[in-house]
């Protein structure tokens, strides 16, 4: 059948033969095996096989592998039968008599062409599987229980019923809908609800429990994951919405339960239309192009089809990658890699210069906390003056946005890295109204995954054994996933017009050693017995907690619910450039204290470690 089904042609002398034994088998069955049609038989014959053919191939019966035939197949070879019967019984009526024969003929051929057609391509799906399930009867079979009998619960047992090979054995589904229990999908019971898991995995002798639940908050997957923990199970999830909607799920797509989703939030909704007004066709410049935001920004503003987009970083090997990455992805894609130290103003105005980039998304800097305490100097070099070059470049050269990418560390700051950060953000808004670009910050907090953040860390102590260090029990931190984070600065950067600094809704913060626990859980350890945590002391320039706003600003909604805009004024606007200048010379010098000293100037606040905690 493999041999027929690589050859259309195959498929339509098949189908033809189907064809005319279901017309035989009408006329027979209508007189009795005595056919009345000698002498037209064939013209009738040829006629109905002709117009049953068309109509199939219109409807794409013809594309479509007959082991992998699923109910829109069927229904589509329904609506072809069923038009060509209707052109026959019009022609058998009002055009041409010769072709004419009773219209219970019409009804019986109707109904033995979707038997034959439609039953010929459903067996060979059923031999197929069988073929398939008899190949893997020496493959171990792990038995799960599936959590979510909705869509993709469904999904994931049609998956596993069609690739056994996997060794996935379903025994039935988990759900919290009294209305469900008791049902079946595909022949599997819903056999309760999650406080239900324990005892029937007992019962059942399951080994692993898959969630299948698309929506589910980041607390219910804390949840499931506790019961599973506790009666010592396996545990993997499937894809998230957006996968769901791009691809449906495959079996290779569940995998293990990673720490974005037990951060689950409501899914980022964007203004497709609003961005894509601002990105599409523009030349579009992306500092700190190679860092995890920076890169995240590339691969999001590519799917928006910009005319150009310049990628601007330091270091050469992390370009390098998202470079490569792009041109896979985004073949036809026109983009310029271009090595550059955002603080070389002359590199930095030949750049915007010649590239003339229509909106820029600011993302370069220094980000660690700890080792900016030892590096000022580089810190107000890089994150200060920086963006100072590539801000008032971006005035010269008549840029029509320019979004930088700040922190929740530039407010009420005790690191030498957040006020360089709350003075980066006073730069570019002293330039608001000088000239055509719309200048604005976008502030939140830690992301999941980027190079600095405690997850890495935790990770590598976790692989060695243990312990995992945490500076203190009560430090908590904002947490977003990368790409959500980025979602919202590029739409942030549509809403701008000009002076804002916006403020991402990060939800609720999180306890670092409650992070470090879901960590220890989901590499299959047990906290404080297997893997112990050891709290080391707050570092340098670290608070036990994180804002999103100073004292004096308030907040004020947009039309995003998960974007908000800072009230209040930047203050000390009129002395930032007589302030700027001994700050950069001191920062040249490389003194850590006069550097600090320098930054007090502009911020008088600014106590540094003093401040901590």
């Amino acid at each position: 059948m493999n041999l027929v089904e690589r050859n259309r042609w195959w498929l339509v002398l098949v189908d033809a033969i189907l064809i005319n034994i279901a017309l035989w088998g009408a006329l027979a069955l209508r007189f009795d095996f005595a056919i009345p049609y000698k002498s037209n038989y064939w013209d009738i014959a040829l006629y109905i096989t002709a117009v049953r053919l068309a109509f199939l191939t219109f409807a794409g019966a013809y594309k479509g592998v007959w082991r992998y035939i699923g109910i829109s197949d069927l229904i589509a070879i329904f609506k072809a039968v069923t038009l060509g019967s209707l052109v026959v019984a019009a022609t058998s009526l009002f055009l041409a008599r010769e072709l004419s024969y009773p219209r219970s003929v019409i009804i019986i051929e109707w109904l033995g062409d979707i038997i034959l057609i439609g039953g010929l391509r459903f067996l060979v799906r059923i031999v197929h599987q069988h073929s398939k399930i008899s190949k893997t009867k020496g493959v171990p079979q792990k038995k799960v229980l599936i959590i979510g009998a909705g869509d993709a619960g469904e999904m994931v047992v049609r998956q596993m019923m069609a690739h056994p090979e996997y060794g996935y054995q379903p025994i039935g589904f988990i759900d919290d809908d009294p209305k469900k229990k008791g049902r079946e999908i595909h022949r599997f019971p819903i056999l309760g609800g999650r406080a239900d898991i324990d005892r029937l995995a007992e019962e059942n002798k399951i080994q692993e429990i898959i969630i299948a639940i698309p929506s589910a908050t980041g607390s219910v997957v804390r949840e499931v994951i506790e019961q599973c923990h506790s009666a010592r199970l396996k545990f993997k999830i499937v894809p998230g919405i957006k996968e769901i909607i791009e691809g449906g799920v495959s079996i290779n797509q569940i995998r293990d339960i990673e720490l974005e989703d037990l951060l689950r939030r409501p899914s980022v909704n964007i203004a497709l239309e609003e961005i894509a007004g601002y990105l599409a066709n523009k030349t579009v410049m992306v500092t700190g192009a190679g860092g995890s935001i920076g890169s995240e920004l590339c691969r999001q503003i590519v799917s928006f089809s910009p005319g150009s987009l310049i990628l601007l970083g330091k270091g050469e090997n992390s370009l390098y990658d998202i470079s490569t990455e792009l041109s896979r992805s985004h073949p036809g894609q026109k983009t310029e890699t271009l090595i550059c130290d955002v603080a070389d103003i002359k590199r930095v105005d030949h750049i915007f210069a010649k590239h003339i980039p229509q909106v820029v998304f600011h993302a370069a800097a220094h980000k660690h906390v700890p080792m900016m305490e030892h590096n000022p100097g580089e810190a107000v070099k890089n994150n200060i003056f920086g963006t100072k070059a590539v801000a008032e470049a971006a005035l010269k050269h008549r840029a029509e946005r320019f979004v930088m990418i700040s922190t929740d560390k530039a407010v009420n700051p005790t690191s030498v890295m957040g006020a360089t950060k709350r003075i980066s953000e006073k730069v570019i808004m002293a330039l608001v109204g000088r000239g055509r670009t719309k200048f604005m910050a976008v502030r939140f907090g830690n992301v999941l995954g980027s190079r600095g953040s405690v997850v890495p860390l935790f990770k590598k102590q976790i692989a060695a054994g243990g312990p995992v260090t945490v500076t203190h029990p009560d430090m908590e931190r904002y947490f977003m996933t990368i790409p959500e984070a980025v979602q919202l600065v590029i739409q942030a950067g549509a809403m701008g017009q000009g002076g804002e600094v916006f403020v991402l809704d990060m939800g609720k913060p999180v306890k670092i050693v409650d992070l470090a626990r879901d960590m220890i859980k989901l590499s299959g350890f047990d906290p404080d017995s297997e893997i112990k945590i050891e709290f080391t002391g707050l570092r340098p320039g670290e608070k036990l907690y994180e804002e999103l706003l100073t004292a004096e600003e308030g907040v004020g909604a947009t039309r995003h619910a998960q974007i908000f805009m800072v009230k209040g004024k930047h203050a000390r606007l009129k002395e930032l450039p007589r302030l700027l200048s001994p700050l950069q010379r001191t920062a040249i010098s490389g003194e850590p204290d006069a550097v600090v000293e320098a930054i007090k100037k502009i911020l008088p606040s600014f106590r540094n470690d003093e401040n901590a905690g």
